[in-house]
């Protein structure tokens, strides 16, 4: 393996920002190839122990990147929810992937605090190709994981005295303060000289991604079941008692995303597959190609199962070097790993995110390879389309947009007790 030039261009830089700030940000686009970058700025400042936190699916992929290098230093990959493994800090550099993963605010998440109380001293290599999706205030959490943060505010909320116009926000009967509107001009000074930044133009990928939508009809009880959960906003099986319970309007958007693709979560939190027609579809139209699946929930990936037996593999490992299919959850697929041994990407629902809309989207995508081409699975008159609109557009497909999308009025799924013992009598016979 050898580096591309940019890649050592931007080590190198990288390198004295580490020296001298004790954090240098990879903001790099997806498969321009954060992690060498990374690795090499590691080798470049003599580090001798290295932890890089990232999530399982990237293990195999960066460690494979370490081998081929022959790097000098010790090498710890590790998942942020399994810190506590370690032993001791004795760390000289500590790589955190994807790092807008620490970005909520106001308040920090837990793995935040985890990772500042432990490493919060340690010189820190931080990647993204996304670094802040959702806000400019977003970046105070990023640099706050260092203690080197050149935020000096003790939390969030002095910090937004600051840098963010506060305005309040109606959330149901309550009004809360919104810091979503971060004035970026005024701080980018403090923080631009930690920050490294590169595109896929700029690396001269010339791939072109070809997005095609493939509609399914799916079974008659599907359209029965979301008709009567929109009118009724519960829906009783005859033969199995269990119930599908709608009574907010969070409930009503995820309950109607699960079943337009074919699957339910009771309010007992078992699960059933009440319509396969997308996974046939896929079986039929995609047979002799080598696909990667992309889904939502797990119920999903049980029908996947159960459809394709052991053609289908959950591990990357094993596609790469097999000819099977791989199905991938897009909370722990979308990011750090490459799908590139697909022929197509095959998207068997849509997230609410735009984050993982763009980044999932990317997976197959190398410097070599000129085209790819993703297949969004939707049902026929379902949420899907909708869902795509929006996050197209770089936006989130909230609950406001779903009740607004369906003519749904908010007050009437806050106030749903008496229409669900009304609506409770009335059975539908689920599968």
């Amino acid at each position: 393996m050898k580096l591309r030039d940019y890649q050592i261009k931007l080590s190198d830089e990288g390198t004295e920002i580490l020296k001298r700030k004790k954090i240098v940000c990879f903001f790099m686009e997806v498969r321009c190839g954060k992690t060498l970058t990374a690795l090499q700025t590691c080798e470049n400042v003599n580090a001798k122990r290295v932890l890089f936190i990232t999530k399982i699916k990237a293990f195999s992929s960066i460690q494979w990147d370490y081998d081929q290098m022959n790097y000098r230093f010790n090498l710890t990959i590790i998942n942020r929810e399994s810190l506590h493994k370690i032993e001791g800090n004795n760390f000289d550099v500590v790589v955190i992937d994807e790092v807008h993963g620490y970005s909520s605010f106001p308040k920090p998440s837990k793995f935040h605090k985890d990772i500042k109380l432990r490493f919060g001293n340690i010189p820190m290599i931080m990647l993204s190709g996304t670094p802040t999706p959702e806000s400019f205030s977003q970046f105070y959490h990023i640099f706050h994981l260092s203690n080197n943060s050149p935020f000096k505010h003790a939390n969030f909320y002095k910090w937004a005295k600051d840098y963010v116009n506060v305005v309040i926000k109606n959330v149901g009967y309550a009004k809360v303060n919104d810091y979503s509107d971060a004035i970026k001009k005024d701080f980018w000074h403090l923080i631009r000289h930690h920050i490294l930044t590169y595109t896929q133009k700029q690396a001269g990928f010339t791939t072109t991604v070809n997005e095609m939508i493939l509609e399914v009809e799916m079974k008659p009880i599907t359209y029965a079941i979301v008709k009567k959960l929109h009118k009724d906003l519960v829906v009783r099986s005859a033969t199995t008692g269990k119930t599908i319970i709608a009574d907010t309007g969070v409930k009503l958007q995820q309950k109607t995303h699960q079943l337009f693709s074919g699957t339910i979560k009771h309010e007992d939190g078992s699960i059933q597959i009440i319509d396969d027609s997308k996974a046939q579809f896929i079986k039929e139209k995609f047979d002799g190609y080598k696909i990667a699946i992309y889904y939502n929930f797990v119920a999903e990936l049980k029908m996947l199962q159960n459809t394709f037996g052991n053609k289908l593999t959950t591990d990357l490992e094993e596609f790469n070097n097999s000819d099977k299919w791989i199905a991938l959850q897009y909370q722990s697929g979308r990011e750090g790993i490459s799908l590139k041994k697909a022929d197509h990407l095959i998207m068997f629902n849509i997230a609410f995110s735009a984050v993982t809309f763009w980044q999932s989207r990317d997976r197959m995508t190398t410097m070599d390879r000129k085209e790819n081409t993703i297949f969004w699975i939707f049902s026929k008159r379902g949420i899907e389309e909708r869902i795509y609109q929006t996050v197209q557009n770089k936006k989130d497909f909230t609950n406001s947009i779903f009740l607004k999308e369906y003519g749904i009025e908010k007050n009437r799924t806050a106030d749903s007790n008496e229409n669900n013992k009304q609506a409770s009598q009335r059975r539908l016979a689920l599968p």
